[in-house]
C-alpha cells in the first residue's frame, strides 16, 4: 500500500506549451485518488525557498488552454550544490511533501535522479521540451505546438519572399537538436534543411542550392540554431559571397517557438502523462520519465531519457526525404 499523500508539482527549465495542461491532469488525478498537491513555484529555486501552494480543483481550472506555465520557471544553480538539495529536502519534509512529479527536460531530470538518489525521495518526470529530445518517448510535451509555430511563420515568411524574389535564412530552435527544423523543414517545403546532427557543411548547402530548380520565385532554407556553421548569419553571410546575385534575408523565430496557445496533440499528451506520473507514484515508481511509445504509456529510468545518452536518431531515410523533397 502507498504511503503517498502529498505529492509535490513544479515544472522547470525551459517553457513548453502544455505544461499547463499536464499541471491541470496531476491536480485532478491528485485529487481523484484522494491525495493532497502541492504547487512548488519556479522549479527547483521554488524548492529550496519553500515557495509552496496548495492546490485544487480551482487552481487549475481554465489553465488547459493556456501556453507557458502558471507555476512559472526558473534556472537553479542553488539545486546544483550539495547544499541546495539538502535544504530543498528540508523544505519537502517541512511541508509533509511525500513525492515529486517534475516537468522539464533534460536539464530538470538530471537534477531530479540526483535528489531522488541522495535522499530516497520518489520523483517522477514529465517530458516537457520544444525541442522533442528525450529518449523514452515518441513526443515530448510542447513539440507538437512549436513545430506548427515554425510553419506558420514560415508560411508567413514565403508570402513575401516569392513576392520579392528572395531565399530566406530561417533559425529555428534547436541547440543540441534538429528535430524541430527536420519536421518543420519539411513540413513548408524548405530548400535546404541544416541540422548539428547531419553536417552538410558549406559544400552540401551550395550543391543543394545549385542543383534545384531555378525558375523558383522563392527559396527557404532552414537552420537549427546549433548548426555547425553558427546559425543563420553565418550561413546567410556565406551564400551572400557564393551567391551574390541572390536577394539574401536571414530571419531568426527565437522565443515565439516557446509561446502560444498548445495544440490538441500536446494538451491530450500533457494530460495522459500527467495522470500516469500520479499514478507511477502512487504504485512507488520513481525517478523515472512517463511517456508515450507506439500510443501506449511506458516508464523510462532518467538516465535513460536523457538526451546524448541514446538520443532521437535523424536517420539516413529522413535524410534522404529532405533530399528528395528538396528537388
Amino acid at each position: 500500500m502507498s504511503k503517498i499523500k502529498n505529492i509535490g508539482v513544479l515544472t522547470s527549465g525551459g517553457d513548453a506549451p502544455g505544461m499547463n495542461a499536464a499541471i491541470r491532469a496531476v491536480v485532478r488525478a491528485g485529487i481523484y485518488y484522494d491525495l493532497k498537491v502541492t504547487g512548488i513555484l519556479r522549479g527547483y529555486e521554488g524548492l529550496i525557498n519553500g515557495d509552496f501552494i496548495e492546490m485544487d480543483r480551482k487552481s487549475v481550472a481554465n489553465i488547459i488552454q493556456r501556453g507557458g506555465t502558471i507555476l512559472k520557471t526558473a534556472r537553479s544553480d542553488a539545486f546544483r550544490s550539495k547544499e541546495g538539495r539538502i535544504e530543498a529536502y528540508k523544505q519537502l519534509k517541512k511541508s509533509e511533501i511525500d513525492a515529486l512529479i517534475v516537468i522539464g527536460g533534460d536539464g530538470t531530470f538530471t537534477g531530479a535522479n540526483l535528489f531522488s538518489a541522495e535522499f530516497d525521495f520518489p520523483v517522477i518526470g514529465l517530458p516537457g521540451t520544444i525541442d522533442n529530445d528525450l529518449e523514452g518517448t515518441d513526443f515530448t510535451i510542447g513539440y507538437d505546438t512549436a513545430i506548427n509555430t515554425v510553419i506558420n511563420a514560415v508560411d508567413k515568411i514565403r508570402d513575401t519572399a516569392e513576392s520579392h524574389d528572395r531565399l530566406f535564412i530561417v533559425e529555428v530552435m534547436g541547440r543540441d537538436s534538429g528535430l524541430i527544423a527536420l519536421r518543420s523543414g519539411i513540413g513548408v517545403g524548405a530548400e535546404a534543411i541544416m541540422i548539428p546532427e547531419a553536417n552538410m557543411g558549406v559544400d552540401g548547402l551550395v550543391t543543394r542550392l545549385e542543383t534545384g530548380r531555378k525558375d523558383k520565385a522563392s527559396k527557404i532554407i532552414i537552420v537549427a540554431e546549433g548548426d555547425e556553421m553558427g546559425g543563420a548569419f553565418n550561413v546567410g553571410e556565406v551564400l551572400k559571397e557564393k551567391f551574390p546575385n541572390y536577394d539574401i534575408r536571414v530571419s531568426v523565430l527565437g522565443h515565439i517557438q516557446r509561446g502560444g496557445k498548445p495544440s490538441c496533440m500536446d494538451r491530450v499528451l500533457a494530460s495522459r502523462l500527467g495522470v500516469a506520473a500520479v499514478e507511477g507514484i502512487i504504485a512507488q515508481r520513481t525517478s523515472e520519465m512517463a511517456g508515450l511509445k507506439n500510443n501506449e504509456i511506458v516508464f523510462t529510468p532518467f538516465d535513460h531519457a536523457i538526451k546524448h545518452i541514446d538520443a532521437k536518431e535523424i536517420t539516413p531515410a529522413w535524410l534522404k526525404l529532405v533530399e528528395i523533397l528538396s528537388l
